[in-house]
């Protein structure tokens, strides 16, 4: 090789592996592939057989979301419905201890991390609701005897069933157990196939997974998608038979949450129906230390009007408790804010508010822990069952003006439940007009 031929080559790699390096490191990591699942469409390998009335949908049109990520007990997360149960957990419950379906108890009760036997207490700590929002989740199908895993967007309108942190568990109308999603929701690739079609409303960049809360909650704080001037707080573990209602066009002021924890100050928001925003890729860590909120303390919000918590850079840190702004621990001086504030809750055209999904410091009526899907999971029986007869919601609202305790709000019999059609292989589904935006199937 002559020296003009071994300096040409020398310099040809001198440029070209620093640009081989570059284009190696930069590459974008594949999108996750999530196979959309639309509401009254049914399985093709379910847990459960559809037509046996487990559970059904309802269609409504999902609702825009702050950010990828909702904590499990942010007010008007999920809807409830007038109409009879949803999700029929003893119908679930029989299916699943059913002997002659016991391989396909042990493949749902793996999934949950739970034995066979803690099936039956399991279930009657879940609470039934309905998606408000394009929802991702881990699914699992049953194939050949074992619980086959894939990622799923659920649509909203879809009923599942919620444990004690308000994480999806269940999918009501084939009983496949669901876990939380394990991907980046903002890098997905989403199919649709097998009739799932594109729904009104669908929008990549809205969808969101569901972070389990820290505490077990002891009520959640639903919306009536029938009628978003109807709140509902519906105990945990329980069907309907003990809703309270209010109405979602009071207003409640924004709490001082200056030098509380991300964690303490989300509980202060969701007592007053105001779930917690961040604007980060993702919440903060619970014992970040929140500086302030946006809008600041005493502004008045509607119920399921988002408030975005300002915390120090670095998150960590132990945060004195209680909303005051009393001192926690020094962290950098440097802050995290996200943007301003937006309706997540009930009718956007109307103010709205009351108490929202609360989380007890400590189980309330259970002296052992509580079952969560998520991974390493403490299963143990419960005491609490629930109704599995009563409405989905049975307390109608009061017709005073102003906000009532939900306990003390009196019955008015003139409300009628919504129509009732059947969706071909997938159940009853209550029908909400939907406007048909002539989509079809595909990827996004």
């Amino acid at each position: 090789m002559t020296l003009r031929a071994f300096l040409h080559r020398a310099c040809v790699l001198v440029v070209l592996v620093p640009l081989l390096l570059l284009g190696g490191c930069g590459r974008a990591s594949p999108r996750s592939v999530v196979e959309a699942v639309a509401a009254g469409v049914s399985t093709l390998n379910p847990f459960v057989d559809e037509h046996q009335g487990v559970g059904h949908d309802v269609q409504v049109r999902s609702l825009p979301v702050r950010g990828h990520i909702q904590q499990g007990d942010s007010p008007g997360l999920y809807g409830g419905t007038r109409e009879p149960t949803i999700c029929d957990v003893e119908k679930l419950k029989e299916f699943l201890t059913d002997p002659a379906n016991h391989r396909k108890a042990q493949a749902w009760a793996g999934v949950l991390h739970i034995t066979t036997a803690q099936i039956p207490d399991y279930l009657d700590r879940l609470t039934p609701v309905l998606l408000r929002h394009d929802t991702l989740v881990e699914n699992h199908d049953y194939k050949d005897g074992t619980a086959t895993p894939f990622n799923s967007l659920l649509q909203a309108g879809i009923a599942v069933l919620v444990d004690r942190q308000g994480q999806p568990t269940v999918k009501c109308s084939c009983g496949n157990p669901l876990l939380p999603f394990k991907g980046d929701p903002g890098h997905i690739k989403v199919e649709f196939r097998h009739g799932n079609k594109k729904w009104p409303g669908y929008d990549r960049d809205e969808v969101t997974t569901v972070r389990p809360t820290a505490r077990p909650l002891e009520q959640l704080a639903l919306v009536d998608v029938t009628d978003p001037a109807r709140g509902v707080e519906r105990p945990v573990g329980t069907e309907g038979a003990r809703d309270t209602v209010f109405r979602t066009g009071d207003r409640h002021a924004v709490p001082e949450v200056a030098g509380t924890s991300f964690g303490e100050a989300s509980r202060l928001l969701a007592d007053a129906g105001l779930p917690a925003a961040s604007d980060g890729p993702e919440l903060p860590p619970d014992d970040a230390r929140v500086l302030g909120s946006d809008p600041v303390a005493g502004t008045p919000l509607a119920f399921g009007e988002y408030v975005t918590l300002r915390v120090a850079e670095g998150g960590g840190g132990e945060a004195p408790s209680g909303s005051g702004g009393g001192e926690g621990s020094d962290g950098p001086s440097g802050s995290s804010l996200a943007t301003s504030s937006g309706s997540g809750g009930g009718d956007s055209g109307s103010p709205s508010s009351p108490p929202s999904s609360s989380a007890s410091s400590s189980p309330s009526g259970d002296s052992s822990p509580d079952v969560s899907p998520s991974p390493s999971p403490s299963p143990s029986p419960s005491s609490s069952a629930p109704s599995s007869s009563a409405p989905s919601s049975s307390a109608p609202m009061s017709s005073s003006s102003s906000f009532v305790s939900p306990s003390s709000v009196s019955p008015d019999t003139s409300s009628e439940p919504p129509p009732v059609t059947r969706t071909a292989g997938s159940g009853p589904t209550s029908e909400v007009p939907v406007p048909d935006d002539g989509a079809g199937t595909g990827t996004a």
